[in-house]
């Protein structure tokens, strides 16, 4: 085990430290980019895999590290097949000439850090939606947390505007072209409107909702935003958030709303 541990450790040279600083630099990019979704789950997964097969190998298992490594190969087709989305929404950022001039923020001194919490202003966004409700005017709001959503958004139309109640209440109004999508909101940016949501393929549903409200729900499977609902019919008020549905009282819109967000901040 000794003679293994220095096999392993002992013949390290500069270019393997830069090796193993642009794996990890890779490593983060991509978590970076599928946190907060449901293939982070499946990436987490692979990549455990790919390490025991590493230690296997390196202990000379040999039949358990065949089937660990025929397993790896199938894996990382299944990946390219799995985040064909990512991989290419990864790939035109990349191309984008802004690119590093758009992520700057996260790089500091050449060492990645997390990037840090932007205030929303929930009182805006709570107080158009209640105005909505009393008017029983549609809405669908979706507010991100770690993963922006930025496939989704490109699916609508692009806003890039301050949070504002008028803003909002003007793009769900009855006469515009965009009311009957969503309006994503990152930061304290509603970055697009006219978005068009997963629908969740929950049918066991309390109160039969409709589509706006499945939509709603479907985000929040499958990425870690919240959603808020503004009914059209009854111009009540429901929140989603991790698969879950519920209907919300004026009162508690803006206390809702910053829990959710806050507890997200603090992981």
């Amino acid at each position: 085990m000794l003679n293994l541990f220095f096999l392993l450790f002992i013949d390290l040279r500069f270019i393997d430290v830069i090796d193993i600083i642009f794996v990890a630099g890779l490593l983060y990019g991509l978590y970076y980019l599928l946190r907060g979704t449901v293939a982070i789950n499946i990436f987490l997964g692979i990549v455990a895999v790919f390490l025991i097969w590493k230690v296997v190998s390196a202990l000379q298992m040999e039949l358990l590290g065949d089937i660990l490594g025929a397993f790896v190969s199938v894996g990382f087709i299944a990946l390219i097949i799995i985040f064909q989305p990512e991989i290419r929404q990864f790939l035109l950022a990349l191309g984008t000439p802004g690119f590093v001039k758009r992520f700057s923020p996260w790089f500091s001194w050449g060492f990645l850090r997390f990037k840090s919490e932007q205030h929303i202003d929930l009182v805006s966004i709570a107080n158009a939606c209640i105005s909505m409700a009393e008017k029983k005017t549609g809405a669908l709001i979706v507010i991100t947390r770690q993963n922006e959503l930025f496939q989704t958004a490109q699916s609508g139309v692009q806003i890039d505007a301050n949070v504002s109640q008028a803003l909002i209440e003007q793009l769900f109004y009855k006469n515009t072209p965009l009311h009957d999508g969503a309006v994503i909101i990152t930061g304290n940016r509603i970055k697009a409107a006219g978005c068009i949501l997963p629908v969740t393929k929950k049918l066991d549903l309390p109160g039969r909702p409709g589509l706006r409200h499945r939509a709603g729900l479907g985000m929040t499977e499958q990425s870690d935003a919240v959603a808020i609902i503004v009914s059209e019919e009854n111009g009540s008020i429901s929140f989603a958030d991790s698969g879950s549905l519920r209907k919300i009282s004026n009162i508690n819109l803006i206390k809702t709303l910053q829990t959710a967000l806050h507890n997200t901040a603090e992981k």
